[in-house]
């Protein structure tokens, strides 16, 4: 496996997708180059972008996109004169749009104040360096959006404003850029939308700050000497920026209020992580493959040339090129003869294209359907200043985003549940071929290095298959019963970053448990090597003299191996006694036609428990200074197996001797445990949930995720 392995008519959309986004990303924070909001060309990464890393946002200078907005309020501004009936503009709201006014105005400020309801806690509005006396319930968790969101919310609607059909002046989106722009973020309730008429009470708070509310808050952030955000009154964070309170006219109050950015905001977010996270799962089972001593014919392209779905061809395709030049998943041709056991891997590795390809295409289906939400006119009523009407519809209904969002939370489950089954499998040594249980890396019968991840991995599945319901299913009727549907599409948004969070959190603990055992794989697979060496003295005098050859110490070895791998689960002096023990009637077979004695079968069987033991112990201290993983395993696997251990300072876990305490009170006894400095004690004297928690630290940053897509870019797999 030289090169990249092409299957026919293979396209991989969600794998190119996916590449694409992140190098429009990296694009953008290279460049620094600002995101342009002119209502049609924003794009996931860009709201990443402006959310999460901070890259600018300013509104088109286009004049053409001026005029329209201009031609929206115009014409608005031409009906209300001739005394057209516009919902919202001169009528109540909802089921009290059988009212009239010609208070145009003062029915904006109406639309806000009833909408200001949702609940905050006093620390959510509070300065973080006026502690003052809190008194707050120490359960109580923020009950404000995550500023991340908020600043997406504020870019996608202003986004959508700038199509023209909204009757909003220019002036106020820019009121709205601006405050994007100088990283002052309203502080927005969690919950209280619906999602049906826009996310009407979380836009209205983006409203209340740029009208200069007194009791809307404003998060100024981290950009103090001292790095820690203020929470002020919109009132005084508009003189600091030195934007004029703004008083809504016609229809503004609406048009800022009646949209779905906010749940199109939690989607972009969520989706961009979840595609990442669905690319990862096919790394990480290709890296469980290897761990797994499975084989990589599970991926070959026959099988899905005869199901040709679009989704598990693609997952076929990509495990197969991530094991390229793998040493440990040769090809079943290769190894299929000395198969021993089951004759096929079990399901998570085998049926992992059809059950990930589903996934893909149902994450690509929600993709689209962001990405169509980003750019769209989502208010009502709508403004076509062309073709002179006013249209009374319903494009505030967030069910496209909902519908997304449920496809990300179950294919998030799916995936999940994929990885809850590998990592058991790989840590249980009824199911490992031949790895310790749980791991350990010493003796089994006192150490338990990885079973306390299998219980997280169950508790992390548990909840994210509790997530992953659908939200739609519970809508309830609301404003007196005019909202009858409703999409609760950020409710469902904010689930599925959660799963996102969980999912997250299982692939760091995986990738934790991989490592460990792709090291404990290679180092067996070292110690195979020198087994043949370690057993001639002994085969040697069993046989009185006579020459051992190769072939014939090769295939005592392999008889004895058998055994050993069998019997991980003793201790290494017990593990080596029953493995040459059990071996010895097959022994037998092979040095038929050679005199051998009792007494020399009982002294052989002396000397090459104790030649095993000592080839392990010694090949084991070895592979704990220079391991020799990199050797063993595929290219791409090595690159994220480097970046654990090397980059993260993960290290592989030596048993006991590992935990903190016992290794620092060694240390400072004088005792030689292999470490040579304070820094290389300090380095190890982590427990087992930091240094899973320093890869998902690692994993969230999107550093992992770095070290996949520019391989993909060096083999030119990524199209």
């Amino acid at each position: 496996m030289g090169s990249t392995v092409v299957f026919p008519n293979v396209i991989t959309p969600h794998a190119n997708a996916t590449y694409a986004e992140w190098t429009r990303l990296q694009d953008r924070l290279r460049s620094g180059s600002p995101v342009v909001v002119n209502g049609h060309d924003l794009t996931i990464a860009d709201v990443v972008a402006v959310s999460m890393r901070g890259v600018p946002a300013q509104l088109t200078s286009d004049p053409i996109r001026q005029q329209e907005i201009l031609k929206s309020v115009n014409f608005l501004q031409h009906e209300l004169e001739l005394g057209q009936v516009v919902y919202g503009v001169n009528t109540g709201f909802g089921g009290s749009a059988d009212t009239r006014t010609q208070n145009f105005e003062r029915l904006q400020d109406a639309a806000i104040q009833h909408l200001n309801v949702g609940i905050l806690l006093k620390a959510d509005k509070r300065d973080p360096e006026d502690e003052g006396d809190v008194k707050d319930n120490q359960l109580l968790r923020s009950h404000a959006l995550p500023v991340p969101v908020v600043r997406a919310s504020m870019l996608i609607r202003c986004n959508s404003l700038m199509r023209g059909h909204s009757a909003v002046r220019v002036s106020v989106i820019e009121s709205v850029m601006k405050l994007l722009a100088l990283d002052m973020t309203p502080v927005v309730p969690l919950r209280g939308s619906i999602s049906s008429s826009g996310d009407l009470s979380t836009l209205s708070y983006i409203a209340g700050a740029i009208e200069g509310n007194p009791d809307i808050y404003v998060r100024i952030g981290g950009k103090e000497p001292n790095g820690r955000p203020k929470v002020i009154p919109a009132s005084e964070t508009l003189e600091i920026a030195g934007i004029r309170p703004v008083r809504l006219q016609a229809k503004e109050g609406l048009g800022i209020t009646n949209g779905t950015a906010p749940s199109c905001a939690v989607a972009c977010l969520a989706i961009h992580e979840a595609n990442q996270l669905a690319l990862l799962v096919q790394v990480l089972t290709a890296m469980g493959t290897e761990a797994l001593d499975g084989t990589i014919n599970n991926y070959d392209p026959f099988i899905s040339q005869v199901r040709p779905h679009s989704g598990q061809t693609e997952v076929a395709h990509n495990i197969y090129n991530f094991l390229r030049d793998s040493k440990l998943c040769p090809s079943d041709e290769a190894s299929s003869k000395h198969r021993v056991g089951l004759a096929q891997d079990r399901y998570p590795l085998r049926t992992a294209p059809q059950w990930i390809g589903p996934q893909l295409e149902d994450l690509r289906l929600a993709t689209r359907q962001v990405e169509i939400e980003l750019n769209s006119t989502t208010d009502n009523p709508l403004i076509d200043a062309h073709g002179l009407r006013v249209h009374h519809g319903g494009n505030f209904q967030a069910m496209a985003i909902t519908s997304a969002m449920e496809k990300t939370m179950t294919a998030l489950q799916n995936l999940g549940r994929l990885l809850f089954t590998q990592c058991t499998e790989l840590i249980n040594n009824a199911t490992n071929k031949g790895l310790p249980p749980n791991l350990s890396a010493d003796d089994p019968s006192a150490s338990f290095t990885a079973k306390g991840f299998d219980v997280n991995m169950a508790a992390y599945a548990a909840e994210l298959a509790y997530l992953a319901r659908p939200v739609s299913s519970h809508v309830q009727i609301a404003e007196m019963a005019n909202q009858s549907v409703n999409s609760m599409a950020l409710v469902a948004g904010r689930y599925a970053l959660e799963a996102v969070e969980l999912v997250s959190l299982m692939a760091a603990t995986y990738l934790y448990v991989l490592c460990q055992a792709l090291d404990l794989r290679c180092l067996g697979r070292e110690f195979a090597l020198l087994v043949p060496a370690a057993l001639k003295s002994a085969l040697q005098k069993l046989v009185d003299g006579i020459e051992v050859k190769d072939e014939l110490l090769n295939k005592v070895s392999h008889a004895i191996m058998q055994k050993w791998d069998r019997l991980a689960h003793k201790d290494l002096p017990d593990r080596s006694r029953l493995a040459v023990g059990e071996a010895i009637a097959e022994l037998l077979e092979i040095l038929n036609g050679y005199e051998l004695t009792t007494s020399a079968i009982r002294e052989f069987r002396s000397e090459a428990a104790s030649a095993l033991q000592q080839c392990y112990r010694a090949v084991r201290s070895s592979f704990f200074t220079h391991p020799t993983t990199t050797r063993w395993v595929s290219p791409l696997t090595a690159a994220v197996w480097k970046w654990v251990r090397e980059e993260l300072k993960v290290p592989m876990n030596r048993g006991v001797e590992d935990h903190p305490p016992l290794l620092v009170r060694r240390w400072k006894s004088g005792e030689d445990i292999g470490l040579k400095n304070e820094e290389e004690v300090k380095v190890r004297s982590r427990i087992l949930g930091s240094l899973a928690g320093e890869i998902y630290e690692g994993l969230r940053r999107g550093e992992l995720m770095e070290k996949v897509m520019k391989w993909g870019e060096k083999v030119e797999l990524w199209v």
